[in-house]
């Protein structure tokens, strides 16, 4: 194997120029001939739970209601003069006709007056994704850009709803978003400058991740059309990926190429020889990363499905970028890119500080062993003291316009409550014939104890089953009446407005009939509120038979969180043994053993147990969140289990190395020495960013989850650095001895003793 890099790294120098030109030319054509990224991202939600979970047959009995494939979105109507005005009623039926034009747009229905008669409410169903992306953003600024000439004096339109909220967070956090790509790229290049302590050496290192940053979406983009899916948050953690682990990959060829030129190679040599050394670790590295992105494809889960292939495809572009592009910018460079740093021949290389750490490993390893398990042990039983909670924030942010139409619907339309959820029931008989079933469900529903408030169709319009009866025989469906009644004396405009009110509850066949209910616990980001779900179901099942109805359930956010995370669980249960023995066939490979892969593998996950826990303790104990994100631990576990392995092979294909020439002990401490600078910024990069999107992300829509998903996975890899790679592992290595590498050759060769401290022989400065 090591052929095959050492020719790919003597392609990337005597290509050099063609090699970078290629690059270049190849990215400047996608990002314009391709589309971007952004505009093919697709909404998963209708794709986050299979559709035999519960919350997917609650939205099919909500099918008469809304169609839960299409965006939703409310538009709401108010007077700031008290009640609408006839003039006000027409104005509004005129502009519904006008958005129902609106490319996109598939159903206005028009939900009726408010009991006070201050307001109007209708809801618009489009095709475009309901969590932003493609055409969602250019739909809701078409309808409200309408808003000035649809007005008439005193009257006010709002549109608010999921998608409008989606939309409006995603502006608020827009700035969030491109305040983590600008400060992790100057973050990087800050710590690059301080470990290099050179120019040009950063930007080197930097623009391969860069450029494959820029190539990657349109590339993913285009991969839509062979099934690739992508969703809004992919393009969030794209960037932290590709910049975090592309500049991963370029440190460990970086720093090769400057260690060997300190040996005493020419430029060209040093690139070649660090490709043919450091090619496979970068390889197996991406691989491993890659492996574990696409093992989500196993998931049920949405979301995770969406993530998996299309990051995948950032990584490999990187790995590719790694082996041809950043090589040819080095031999390009050649010594310049380390100056005013020394690079001539040094025949006593020092190891510093972490040479002097892997001096007192090798001296005390069962104690160094000991200290690392008790101490990451100790941290992983966080994990029994916290529960894992639902979306996170996910109403408008203050000061927007679905913010001001939330408001109104809270004020005038209780039943329109942004966190309510609908109880539905399907029933055997119209119940335009029978309306007595509603009061019954209602009450039935308020005796149960799992609701703050039932409103139902009878309690909503204050009419009577009888008046129900009467009307329907009079007009028909309610929702098929016209905004305002035809000039006739049979009914007075009150009770027809109110029977037009009764569309939002019952179907225009009468046999399914929902309630807006809040739930006791309603809290959706409360762990309480999710562990409720079940008995609420319960409830509603038996309330479902005492009245005769077929089919029953609950939609709408907690309901839905409940299953997500049911989900999530799941498949973290399904996903974990198949990325594991990924990562330790990957891992035999490239150590020729079926050893070492057992224990490093081991270590990944107590350090992914021991983030988890610390992120609980600081997040639920100490900052007092209800508990961590239902989406945490799965992502923790898919990242640093793959990025994690990067430095467990970058540490022991160089201890291996170093072993077939000197005994395992100074292998080792050479090796920790070597590798020590490399890992620590490479960690330092890779954490860095992650804890970048913490912060900046912070401020944005749902910054609660981020926050914790950047804390967590900044705090996994810190810790997996400075501790278990540095220290744990090489201890391990040491008790272990020749059994690192069984069964390969290595573990049955005998070495001379070890008669030399490798600090005595190595005395120059880095």
């Amino acid at each position: 194997m090591r052929r095959l890099f050492t020719g790919l790294g003597r392609f990337s120098v005597r290509f050099r120029v063609p090699v970078v030109l290629a690059w270049v030319v190849v990215t400047v054509v996608a990002v314009h001939a391709l589309p971007s990224l952004a505009s093919v991202s697709k909404d998963t939600n209708s794709a986050f739970l299979p559709n035999s979970a519960p919350s997917m047959r609650a939205a099919q009995l909500a099918s008469p209601f809304q169609n839960s494939r299409l965006a939703v979105a409310t538009l709401v109507a108010v007077s700031d003069h008290g009640q609408l005005t006839g003039a006000d009623q027409r104005a509004i039926s005129a502009f519904e006709a006008e958005i129902a034009k609106i490319p996109h747009v598939r159903v206005v229905r028009d939900l009726g007056t408010s009991p006070n008669g201050d307001a109007r409410q209708a809801l618009i169903q489009a095709a475009v994704p309901a969590f932003g992306g493609g055409d969602a953003p250019q739909l809701v600024a078409a309808i409200r850009g309408r808003f000035a000439k649809a007005s008439l004096p005193g009257l006010t339109y709002h549109l608010t709803g999921t998608l409008p909220t989606v939309i409006d967070s995603q502006q608020a956090s827009k700035q969030s978003q491109q305040l983590t790509q600008l400060f992790s790229v100057i973050f990087i290049l800050i710590l690059l400058l301080v470990a290099f302590r050179a120019v040009l050496a950063p930007l080197v290192t930097l623009l391969p991740a860069a450029l494959v940053l820029a190539l990657s979406g349109p590339v993913v983009a285009e991969a839509t059309h062979i099934g690739v899916q992508v969703s809004v948050i992919t393009q969030v953690i794209l960037i932290v990926l590709v910049l975090g682990a592309g500049t991963d990959y370029g440190l460990f060829l970086v720093f090769r190429t400057r260690e060997e030129l300190r040996r005493g190679l020419s430029p060209n040599e040093a690139v070649i020889t660090a490709v043919a050394t450091v090619g496979e670790s970068i390889t197996f590295s991406a691989l491993t990363v890659i492996a574990a992105l696409l093992s989500l494809i196993l998931a049920q889960f949405g979301l995770y499905q969406s993530l998996g292939p299309a990051l995948a495809i950032g990584v490999g572009l990187m790995l590719l970028a790694g082996l041809t592009l950043l090589p040819a910018l080095l031999s390009i460079f050649g010594r310049a890119a380390f100056w005013p740093t020394r690079t001539q021949r040094q025949d006593r290389p020092t190891f510093g500080l972490y040479g002097w750490l892997a001096r007192g490993v090798v001296r005390r390893p069962a104690w160094v062993l000991i200290a690392g398990v008790v101490l990451f042990g100790g941290l992983a039983l966080g994990n029994l003291t916290t529960t894992t909670a639902g979306f996170g924030n996910t109403s408008a942010p203050s000061g927007t316009d679905s913010a001001a139409g939330a408001a109104v619907l809270a004020r005038d339309f209780p039943a329109s409550n942004v966190r309510a959820s609908a109880v539905l029931f399907r029933l055997p008989h119209s119940a335009w014939t029978n309306p007595a079933i509603l009061s019954t469900a209602q009450r039935r529903l308020e005796q149960s104890g799992q609701f703050k408030t039932v409103i139902g169709a009878l309690g909503a319009t204050r009419l009577h089953p009888a008046q129900v009866t009467q009307l329907h025989s009079l007009l028909g469906a309610p929702g098929l009446l016209p905004e305002v009644e035809p000039t006739t004396d049979a009914v007075a405009p009150a009770a027809y407005n109110a029977y037009r009110g009764l569309a939002q509850f019952v179907s225009p066949n009468g046999r399914t009939v929902q309630f807006s209910t809040l739930l006791r616990h309603n809290n959706d980001n409360s762990p309480v509120a999710l562990a409720a779900v079940p008995q609420v179901r319960r409830a509603i099942t038996g309330i479902a038979r005492e009245i005769g109805a077929n089919g029953s359930g609950i939609f709408g956010v907690v309901p839905f969180a409940y299953d997500v995370q049911n989900l999530s669980s799941t498949d973290l249960l399904h996903i974990i043994p198949v990325v594991a023995i990924l990562i330790a066939i990957l891992l035999a490979i490239v150590m020729r053993s079926l050893v070492a892969p057992l224990y490093l593998v081991v270590s990944v996950v107590l350090s992914y147990l021991a983030a988890l826990g610390l992120v609980g303790v600081v997040f639920v104990h100490v900052v007092g969140q209800g508990g961590i994100n239902f989406i945490l631990p799965f992502l923790m576990f898919v990242f640093l289990m793959a990025l994690g392995s990067d430095y467990n092979i970058l540490v022991m294909t160089r201890i291996r190395e170093e072993a077939h020439s000197v005994p395992l002990r100074l292998a080792v401490q050479r090796s920790v020495g070597f590798t020590g600078t490399t890992v620590s910024t490479a960690g330092l990069v890779l954490g860095g960013t992650f804890a970048v999107l913490a912060i900046a992300g912070s401020g944005g829509s749902g910054g609660t989850q981020v926050e914790q998903i950047g804390f967590g996975i900044a705090a996994g890899v810190f810790m997996d650095t400075f501790i278990i790679r540095t220290l744990v592992v090489p201890a391990v290595v040491v008790v272990l001895g020749r059994w690192n590498w069984w069964p390969s050759g290595l573990s049955r060769a005998v070495l001379p003793a070890q008669t030399e401290a490798p600090e005595r022989r190595a005395t120059a400065p880095p």
